[in-house]
């Protein structure tokens, strides 16, 4: 048997393929893990019910979108990434729905060129307006290279943070009560918490990083972040977030053959390869330094929901993330655009991984708040 990093003997679960590069995983006596026995507790409980039962939730849901929206330009937003899930969510809220969306995209400076021309492809097909939200890009990468040299895992807070601001500005503009997700459980149910950092609009913990590990000559002034306030009451009493997927019998490769045939979509070849730094963090970053694959936790998730063998996923983890000439032409790319050197990177990929918690954070000060409440009023 091989150790992991965290000195856990090896095992993988039987029934996904879930293993202990996660150092929270439990087996059960039969082998089946928690991430997988969750998993399928809550399809069965939430997306794999009665039909007529889903149907009528899913065309009340639709109506009230529809009534709350009458007045309005737009009755939803979504946001439009270029990936396979939120194209198809697209697809669907206009042709399935009859809804009029707004289509929101952040731009961070790292969009393929191809996922800029899907997107086009897809707002001409359906004839939808996008707003565009475009990031200061020399703020954006000063805040990467500080995360990169923080050494914490969930570099791409950042864009998720800026996502999230994004959408609430553009909801309170346009008056906009619902934001369509494209996240659905069929095919995102499995991912270990240790493997992100949940608390995606923690401003505290993002200033605090670029303080300590910035350069220190520039000031942030137009990526926008919250104060304490704004981040215990953000998204509240404004607008529903509503994973509109998981009202349908969504299946990945269907998904993607409406979306090639209807919208003039084209393949990317894997889960958030729209992104070109998501790629390199995901095929490079994730794996080389912190010893993680989320490739076992995105089929685990589509063996969970039906839609892919177990075996099939043992048979797509023996493929290389990247061939050598792809890792080469990938790290000139990356490297040139942060405008860091290759030694540096190396010290970065070199040094010890660090918790976000290392770190001030609105989240730990909730919790230390809510600790000292409950003591007083239990």
């Amino acid at each position: 048997m091989t150790e992991t990093k965290n000195s856990k003997e090896y095992q993988i679960c039987k029934q996904c393929i879930m293993d202990t590069s996660d150092p929270d995983i439990v087996f059960d006596a039969n082998g089946s893990c928690n991430h997988c026995t969750n998993s399928i507790i809550r399809l069965n409980k939430e997306i794999f019910i009665d039909p007529i039962i889903k149907k009528h939730n899913l065309d009340k849901l639709i109506n009230n979108i529809k009534q709350d929206g009458v007045n309005n330009k737009y009755d939803c937003l979504i946001g439009l990434s270029g990936g396979v899930d939120s194209s198809y969510l697209a697809y669907v809220a206009v042709k399935q729905f009859g809804l009029r969306p707004l289509a929101v995209h952040l731009d961070n400076g790292w969009n393929s060129e191809l996922a800029v021309e899907n997107i086009k492809n897809i707002v001409n097909s359906l004839n939808i307006d996008l707003y565009t939200h475009v990031l200061n890009w020399e703020e954006f990468k000063a805040l990467q290279k500080a995360f990169l040299r923080a050494s914490v895992i969930d570099i791409e807070m950042l864009t998720d943070h800026a996502i999230g601001v994004a959408l609430y500005e553009v909801s309170k503009k346009y008056n906009i009560k619902y934001f369509l997700s494209g996240y659905n459980y069929q095919s995102e149910s499995v991912m270990p918490a240790k493997w992100l950092y949940p608390y995606k609009m923690d401003s505290l913990n993002i200033k605090d990083i670029y303080k300590k590990e910035g350069d220190g000559g520039l000031k942030l002034k137009t990526f926008k972040l919250l104060n304490f306030y704004q981040y215990l009451t953000f998204g509240k009493n404004s607008m529903a977030l509503i994973p509109i997927l998981n009202y349908l019998d969504y299946n990945k490769k269907e998904a993607l053959k409406i979306i090639e045939t209807q919208l003039n979509w084209r393949n990317y070849g894997n889960k958030h390869d729209e992104s070109i730094f998501t790629k390199f963090y995901q095929d490079v970053i994730l794996p080389q330094k912190f010893k993680i694959d989320k490739r076992r936790a995105h089929y685990s998730s589509l063996i969970c929901s039906g839609q892919m063998t177990r075996d099939e996923g043992l048979e797509e983890m023996q493929k290389e993330l990247l061939s050598q000439q792809d890792y080469k032409n990938n790290l000139s790319y990356f490297l040139k655009k942060l405008n860091i050197s290759e030694g540096e990177f190396q010290t970065i990929m070199d040094t010890k991984p660090r918790l976000h918690w290392d770190y001030r954070s609105f989240a730990k000060r909730k919790f230390k708040i809510g600790k000292l409440y409950r003591a007083i009023f239990k």
